[in-house]
């Protein structure tokens, strides 16, 4: 069981995360609805039983993130990373950016790109202002404001979510070299691949988790992969090899890793897509390897 100390520092580390994001979104929602009146959203209200079934999942996420934290699954230091300079840098940039948000909702453009933004080459599904987002995921503001937005949308969680394939991922790790210890397996035998990488997040709560692995992220997006480089450039231990590829048709050899992993990008997807990708992380995973997803 976790130590109360460590208990009670997370514990009031993710409320005031889940705090800061309740009280963003009750805040912009006033602003929003003072400036465009007239905005409406094909939404309803949550039942008190569902908000209360939302509460207890969020509260089962902490709860597993800390014990497997403390149960050596990752080093626990991780539990408590959060991208601070990123936050105090970009942070105002999101609240300048809603105006325009607004505007897009309100004239319903959901395929609007930045002039200097290069379109070309990207799947047709992937050419949209998703969760209505400035330039989608081709410029580099919409990388630098990527996770705070992600985070805000999840209400502070989304770092322990994404969290949540480091331990069937080491485990099936180790019944895959039947019980040794990963970290004595030589990079070139352990290979880990994030497909849709992004930003670098899960990448690095990966390295905090394998520090020996051969990692490898592939992303569509330039800009995201740029960002990715930005933040695992600043962790200790081998760079990650970062791919621009398309997760239809990753550009990679067949059975190559021994563990590949997709967070948060699934439901973005179209359903015959879906079905490629996953065809796609069986092909390039070893027999007997892990394929995670978190979506």
């Amino acid at each position: 069981m976790p130590d109360t100390i460590t208990k009670l520092t997370y514990q009031t580390f993710q409320q005031s995360k889940i705090y800061f994001a309740l009280a963003h979104k009750q805040i912009s929602t006033r602003l929003r609805n003072f400036v465009y009146p007239n905005l409406e959203f094909k939404t309803q209200p949550l039942s008190p039983e569902i908000l209360q079934k939302m509460q207890k999942r969020i509260d089962d996420i902490m709860e597993r993130d800390l014990i497997d934290g403390e149960n050596g699954i990752y080093p626990i230091n991780i539990i408590f990373d959060n991208p601070w300079s990123d936050f105090f840098s970009y942070y105002p940039n999101i609240w300048i950016d809603m105006p325009t948000v607004w505007n897009r909702i309100q004239q319903k453009k959901y395929q609007e790109f930045s002039p200097q933004i290069n379109t070309q080459n990207y799947p047709a599904y992937y050419l949209q202002n998703f969760h209505y987002q400035t330039d989608g995921y081709l410029s580099d503001t919409s990388a630098n404001l990527y996770d705070l937005q992600v985070e805000i949308l999840f209400n502070g969680t989304a770092d322990a979510m994404r969290r949540r394939i480091l331990a069937p991922l080491k485990m099936g790790l180790e019944k895959l070299f039947s019980g040794k210890n990963l970290e004595a397996i030589a990079p070139q035998n352990l290979r880990v691949l994030d497909i849709a990488c992004g930003t670098g997040r899960t990448l690095k709560f990966i390295r905090a988790t394998l520090p020996k692995a051969a990692l490898y992220g592939v992303d569509l997006s330039s800009a995201y992969l740029k960002k990715a480089h930005q933040l695992l450039s600043e962790e200790l231990g081998e760079l990650p090899q970062l791919l621009q590829g398309n997760a239809e048709d990753l550009p990679l050899r067949d059975n190559f890793f021994q563990a590949t992993t997709c967070v948060f990008m699934f439901h973005e997807l179209p359903p015959m897509v879906r079905q490629k990708v996953i065809e796609e992380a069986f092909r390039v995973t070893q027999p007997g390897g892990v394929f995670v997803i978190c979506d």
